[in-house]
């Protein structure tokens, strides 16, 4: 049973494929903004724990990158499971750096699917 409460904390080493400059959001060899998102959503999915027949997708982001990070930093990513309503599932996230300095948070929210039902809806290429 999902609950809220339930957390999960990921911790990185800021890399060259990190960047900004290497994800194309920017030209500085700093944390980009898309990274900082995927381990924040890499964190909601580690706090649940779903049975293989379920995975959740993510719906709606609100994201605030507050802080640089440069190569070689540590942050730490931490997603805190705050709403449950059916298969809606609504996350605060944050993200600290070695010094506790505050680099990131929002809220993610995702939605528990069947795996099976979900790719078969997908439209096929032509």
């Amino acid at each position: 049973m999902i609950s809220v409460g339930a957390s999960a904390a990921l911790t990185f080493i800021v890399g060259p494929d990190d960047s900004a400059a290497h994800l194309g959001s920017g030209d500085l060899a700093v944390l980009g903004t898309p990274r900082l998102l995927a381990w924040f959503e890499a964190a909601t999915c580690a706090a649940i724990a779903l049975p293989a027949e379920a995975t959740s997708v993510g719906t709606r982001i609100e994201v605030e990158h507050l802080a640089a990070s440069a190569l070689g930093s540590t942050v730490t990513v931490r997603a805190e499971l705050v709403y449950v309503d059916g298969r809606l599932l609504r996350f605060s996230v944050v993200a600290h750096d070695a010094q506790q300095r505050l680099l990131g948070t929002g809220t993610i929210t995702r939605v528990i699917v069947d795996r099976e039902r979900f790719v078969s809806r997908l439209p096929q290429p032509s």
